[in-house]
């Protein structure tokens, strides 16, 4: 028995035979020069090759059309194959210089993932393998290049490799995958993220696996502890099996807690939302047994936008249309049928980055784009689009109880400001004889020190307040938690971002509004009774998670969760 220890990136146990993806061979690009006769034919081999792989990037996004992450991936790669200032920039370096197009495409991939990977920030890091993988497809094809064929993993294996590139990730939702287990990854990267939406066990980070273990070798992937044990022994395979039966079984138990109320043991009410990025999700959230919806990031909405630019020669496409948003909106309010729905505006910019004509921005030029143009600040600078969305959601509003959030506030100017864009918007509707709810209730989040430490101003010109504790956290140490190096400093109970919760609910309470958490911390075991026991009484989270939350919230009276809370505020 061999145990290998790693970085968990998907939660849970899976048990399978070893299928070990074997390290691909180095692509072989000469730097020998081309005549400059050769040119146009060069260039025509180049073309052929990008309409032969934007040509495939379509045909896998129509095989997982409804799959949301996957989709995604798809999408972004359309845009990349398609985008002109990255595809002008190699022609024009072609024609400049005396190399073969192969050359100069391999040399501009890796001149734009570096500045990606230099950027510091894990995201825009991820985002590198994306354009070294896209654009790889498109070298591998002018080389007559075949490498490995993920199609050959079969079912209920657990994939052993040194890494999986993103367009490998279809294959797990295509086969019957035990647990994933890498030399290479990130929590953020995009198997990361499909591993915990299809619930596969993964580990990534592990040293020398590739040399360990070897194909077919029974192994067990623990994503909870980051464990990965090859050739387990009988005890090893018998606690395993009986910790995946057992994690079923309380699967199935908590099926009882969807129809039911949150109350604590002692019959204290709390509402329970979900967070979701897209139109399909609300409907799993109501049957998660959902209060409501305590965030809709509507970013995702324009990253679907690129489905219309199919075949476009322009990867930048105009904003998510004022009739499109509409009709999303509409959707999930109707789909919550009466429930609460607080729709988030677009929180674009600094992780999350768009391809619109309407934003005259790019956070690959800003050197730290987390501190940069990004939420509000980015529509406040593209009144456009701001002006479009509120347009969109008021006109929703009469289909049910909509909430509108701004995102990443950090002054009352900013709120102010909003609220008078609100108001034309309501003066032009008006005019326009379009029907919408005028009491639409326009709250903010707190996610920065600066609006914890200000709160009780903000308070004042606000309906309700959404605290969103993964940026509050991040914000407040000054620690990126996708960063492997300090990732160990990131605390959620550092009693700095435990002062700035407590004052801020303290402020939203003097004021008589509703607040919120929305961030990780209202799913987690410890942090929700925390929450509680400060006097948060609506939490959103995953939709998945809400029947955990509630059977723990039965369990404990208020008194308890006060205890709990007063025993981490001990300093205050």
């Amino acid at each position: 028995m061999n145990v290998l220890l790693g970085l968990s990136a998907s939660n849970g146990i899976g048990i399978g035979k070893a299928f070990v993806v074997p390290e691909s061979e180095k692509r072989v690009i000469s730097s020998k020069k081309i005549k400059a006769e050769d040119k146009p034919k060069q260039l025509e081999r180049f073309e052929r090759s990008l309409a032969k792989v934007t040509g495939q990037i379509a045909s896998q996004l129509d095989a997982v059309k409804g799959d949301k992450v996957q989709s995604e991936i798809f999408e972004t790669y359309f845009l990349m194959l398609n985008d002109p200032e990255f595809l002008g920039d190699v022609r024009k370096s072609f024609e400049a210089s005396n190399h073969s197009i192969e050359y100069i495409l391999n040399q501009k991939t890796e001149d734009y993932a570096d500045r990606l990977r230099s950027s510091g920030n894990a995201y825009l890091s991820e985002r590198a393998e994306d354009i070294c993988d896209i654009f790889g497809r498109v070298l591998n094809d002018l080389l007559d290049f075949h490498p490995f064929d993920i199609e050959q993993v079969p079912d209920d294996a657990v994939i052993i490799a040194k890494s999986m590139a993103p367009s490998d990730t279809v294959i797990l939702s295509k086969r019957r995958i035990a647990g994933i287990a890498l030399t290479d990854g990130g929590v953020s990267s995009h198997v990361g993220i499909l591993a915990r939406n299809y619930g596969i066990p993964a580990v990534f980070d592990i040293e020398n696996i590739l040399d360990e273990i070897k194909t077919d070798a029974l192994v067990i992937v623990d994503g909870t502890s980051g464990e990965v044990i090859e050739s387990p022994d009988g005890v090893a395979l018998s606690y395993y099996q009986n910790k995946i039966t057992k994690a079923k079984e309380h699967a199935d138990k908590l099926k009882v807690f969807r129809d039911k109320p949150a109350k604590s043991a002692d019959g204290e009410s709390f509402q329970l939302m979900a967070n979701i990025g897209t139109v399909d999700e609300a409907r799993v959230a109501m049957e998660e047994g959902a209060d409501g919806i305590g965030l809709f990031r509507t970013e995702f909405l324009f990253m679907s936008e690129a489905n219309h630019a199919m075949g476009a020669v322009h990867s930048k496409v105009a904003a998510f249309s004022e009739e499109n948003q509409f009709n999303a909106y509409k959707r999930v309010l109707e789909t919550m049928r009466g429930k609460p729905v607080t729709i988030r505006t677009l929180d674009a910019g600094g992780d999350k980055i768009i391809s619109s004509l309407d934003v005259q921005h790019s956070s690959s030029e800003e050197k730290n784009p987390l501190m940069g143009l990004r939420a509000i600040r980015l529509t406040l600078a593209n009144p456009s689009l701001l002006r479009t969305q509120l347009r969109a959601l008021y006109r929703a509003s009469v289909f049910g109880n909509l909430k509108i959030m701004i995102p990443l506030v950090t002054s009352v100017e900013q709120v102010e400001e909003v609220l008078a864009f609100a108001e034309k918007v309501r003066d032009e509707l008006k005019s326009e004889n379009i029907p919408f709810d005028e009491n639409v209730p326009i709250g903010v989040m707190i996610e920065t020190a600066a609006a914890a430490m200000i709160s009780d101003c903000l308070a004042k010109v606000s309906d309700f307040f959404s605290i969103g504790t993964n940026d509050l956290t991040q914000y407040t140490i000054g620690v990126d938690r996708e960063n492997a190096l300090v990732a160990p400093l990131y605390d959620e109970f550092h009693l700095a971002v435990l002062r700035l919760l407590h004052k801020t609910i303290k402020a939203a309470e003097a004021e008589g509004i509703p607040v919120s958490v929305c961030g990780e911390m209202a799913s987690r075991t410890e942090s929700v009774m925390v929450l509680a026991g400060m006097g948060v009484r609506t939490l959103s989270m995953s939709p998945k998670l809400i029947t955990s939350v509630k059977e723990l919230l039965s369990k404990m009276s208020i008194d308890e969760l006060k205890a709990i809370s007063s025993k981490r505020l001990n300093s205050l």
